[in-house]
Formats: structure tokens, sequence, C-alpha cells
């Protein structure tokens, strides 16, 4: 028995319509080949910060908006002694949140002579909208250095403190 419907034969010519979906799914691919070839975002900087105290902490440099708003945002964990320094443009009274956090973090804000002027210790992820703000800090801020919750405790951070890091400019 032979069926009714027909079927392509498997050399037949493209038509109009399969010639043009395989053009723009070509293009498609050809685009974002360039676009990640020509667009790779370019590696995060890890500085170490040394705290009076001896403790160091390996710290990745935030400083693209998208890095200071996100900050430890969407990390599962963080390995101990590693965190991130974001590095605001300019001085000020900055405020930061903990939505989309999965893990409990110290804050410690630094100033422009890199002394620590406020530290919050063991901040909770942000559970529901609208989020608490942290911050902002007594006086102006230029760094804000995030880490695992008791880091600050073990590196016996302090207000005043002088802390010894070098930011490629």
């Amino acid at each position: 028995m032979s069926s009714s419907k027909s079927r392509a034969k498997p050399n037949a010519p493209l038509t109009p319509n399969r010639k043009r979906i395989v053009f723009l799914v070509l293009m498609a691919l050809l685009l974002v080949s360039g676009a990640l070839m020509f667009n790779a975002p370019k590696g995060t900087e890890i500085i170490e910060v040394r705290f009076p105290g001896g403790a160091n902490l390996q710290a990745e440099v935030a400083e693209t908006p998208e890095k200071l708003l996100f900050g430890l945002a969407f990390r599962e964990t963080l390995p101990d002694d590693h965190g991130i320094i974001m590095l605001f443009e300019e001085s000020g009274l900055h405020k930061v949140w903990t939505k989309q956090y999965q893990f409990n973090v110290d804050l410690i804000w630094v100033n422009e002579s890199k002394h620590v002027v406020h530290i919050v210790e063991s901040v909770p992820p942000c559970a529901s909208d609208p989020c608490e703000w942290h911050g902002p800090p007594p006086e102006r801020a230029r760094y804000l250095i995030e880490a695992n919750s008791g880091f600050a405790e073990r590196a016996q951070v302090a207000l005043g403190q002088e802390l010894v890091f070098a930011l490629r400019m």
C-alpha cells in the first residue's frame, strides 16, 4: 500500500521559506559569535586587602555599574577569606542591600584614605521586597568590602584601622 501523502525527496531543493530560515539562523549564529569574540568580558581583577590584625582578604574588584549593583548576589557560596571590594566613582554616603544574596555577609565601609569608617556584621540575605538598606556610613566612604559573615570578627576589624591594598587604575 502506498500512502497518499507526498514526502519531500532527501535531495529536494530548498524552498524560498526554508532558504530564508537557514539564512536567518546562520546570521544569528554569526552575530552571536561576533559579539562574544569582540565584546568578551575582561577578567575580573583580584586584589589582596591586608588588615592590621594580620588577616588578608582576596577581593574581587567591582567597579562597573553591574558589579556595583549586584555585588555578591546570585552566588551560592564564597570561599573563606574571599570577598568583593566595591570601588565607588566618588566618596559618599553609600547604601547597599542584599537582594538575591544566598548567605550572610559582613559589610566594611572604607574611606578614601583606606581607613575603616563603618562595619555591619552578619547581614542576612534580603528575604522579601522591599529589601532593607544597609548604611549609609557615618562619614563618606569610597570603598565597600563584602565578605563572609564572621570575617570582620576573625580579622579583628575595628573602626579607624588603616587597610593596605592597591588598585590598578
